[in-house]
């Protein structure tokens, strides 16, 4: 009886010890945020008027923002930043993950796994970038100068915070396609060759992706849809690179053991 006690333990304790250490790195996580809040809180009225610039930018004059709610002057900033601490806090909750997953790991595993996982990080980085100096300055350009004569624009700060929020993460998300696309490959769903036979498609996708983003001209389509592109491209070029490399050391390994 005690054997089959002993057994069931040993089987339960690697789980608990999973669940535990998850749940530590988690609350690391949220410690992080919470840490980084409290160093920017300070700033968070700065804050929201540099993430409001694009739209300050392209205003005219006589055109200002509003808060149609008693405490939106108060909680947008305030969301705002816990927004911004979890943005500057995803290189460590990303070492976090990493950090959960990588005993799990093989060491080609490992190989191949930490630079996507950095490339990852820095590309979500970069489609924010992207974002707010060349799609948020397009998108409140078009908005502010398009409305009829007797009509003023006075945008309400909680719809604009809804907004940048909303297209900081799709853009952040559009600049992993690379990461996606090596992904894809190494996993075996798509060789690269069959990615580039369907580029058609890849391109109709990118521009129609671009035509719902963006305001109604080829321009600003372009702008969204052309990177995306050539972000596409980069993928499957990164991907059949590291194939080829995962492929001649399969090959050496099996010779290896023959």
């Amino acid at each position: 009886m005690s054997t089959r006690s002993d057994e069931h333990d040993a089987k339960e304790q690697p789980l608990v010890s999973h669940l535990v250490e998850l749940r530590d790195r988690l609350l690391r996580c949220i410690l992080c945020v919470g840490l980084v809040f409290l160093a920017i809180f300070y700033f968070q009225n700065d804050i929201f008027d540099f993430v409001a610039k694009p739209l300050t930018n392209a205003m005219h004059v006589d055109q200002h923002m509003i808060a149609t709610k008693p405490l939106d002057g108060f909680l947008i900033p305030l969301t705002l930043t816990v927004m911004v601490a979890f943005f500057i806090s995803i290189p460590y909750i990303m070492h976090q993950i990493w950090a959960f997953i990588a005993p799990g790991l093989y060491r080609n595993e490992i190989r191949v796994t930490l630079p996507i996982l950095i490339s990852s990080v820095i590309l979500f980085y970069l489609g924010i970038v992207f974002c707010y100096f060349a799609v948020l300055p397009m998108i409140f350009k078009f908005s502010t100068t398009t409305a009829p004569e007797h009509v003023a624009v006075m945008t309400d700060i909680s719809p604009l915070y809804d907004l940048v929020m909303r297209m900081f993460m799709v853009f952040g998300i559009v600049f992993e396609v690379p990461v996606a696309t090596v992904l894809l490959i190494l996993a075996g769903v798509i060789t690269p060759e069959k990615l580039v036979e369907n580029r058609g498609y890849v391109v109709i996708g990118c521009f129609t992706v671009g035509m719902i983003l963006s305001p109604p001209d080829v321009f600003s389509q372009s702008l969204i849809a052309i990177p995306m592109w050539a972000l596409f491209e980069a993928g499957v070029f990164a991907g059949r690179h590291l194939k080829r490399k995962n492929d001649a050391a399969d090959k050496a390994k099996a010779e290896g053991s023959k």
